[in-house]
């Protein structure tokens, strides 16, 4: 406390108003930005802790100078999810990061199918009209993409000479 005769004017029981006060601040910053960003664009609760305890500080000090009460530190001891958000969250990583584990299995396939195209050409083993092109294609695609061992299946049928 900086002015202990303007706290006891101004504010009767100044431990219930500084606990009002801070849920009030904390309420307010925490309105203020989400609490996490799985793309990493934008200002969070958890990923720019300097930043938000910088502005929880800033709004103590509006909020308590009233009572004379300064705010040399402040912060978050502990964020956490609401617990029936949490499940929901908790799916949403899981969905992301299946998302972003599906598309780089998609990418390295996309490279492993040039690359075979390009030695098959390159090495002149084969020659495949488009159809046949785009039937290795997609055979190599479900190959490498699949979550289950694939099974050949071998064509009795005659090739072109």
């Amino acid at each position: 406390m900086t002015d202990t005769a303007q706290a006891l004017f101004d504010v009767q029981d100044y431990k219930a108003f500084v606990n009002v006060q801070i849920e009030a601040a904390v309420r307010t910053i925490g309105s203020r930005y989400p609490y996490d960003d799985f793309e990493h664009q934008e200002v969070t609760l958890r990923g720019n802790s300097d930043q938000v305890r910088s502005e929880l500080r800033t709004e103590l000090i509006n909020r308590l100078q009233v009572a004379g009460i300064t705010v040399d530190e402040c912060g978050f001891t502990h964020l956490a999810y609401a617990s029936e958000i949490a499940g929901a969250m908790l799916r949403r990583q899981q969905a992301q990061a299946v998302v972003a584990a599906r598309k780089a299995l998609v990418e390295g396939a996309v490279g492993m199918v040039e690359m075979a195209l390009d030695m098959l050409a390159t090495k002149k083993l084969v020659e495949l009209d488009g159809d046949r092109r785009a039937t290795l294609v997609s055979n190599l695609m479900v190959v490498l993409c699949s979550e289950r061992d694939t099974q050949p299946i071998v064509n009795a049928g005659t090739l072109p000479h």
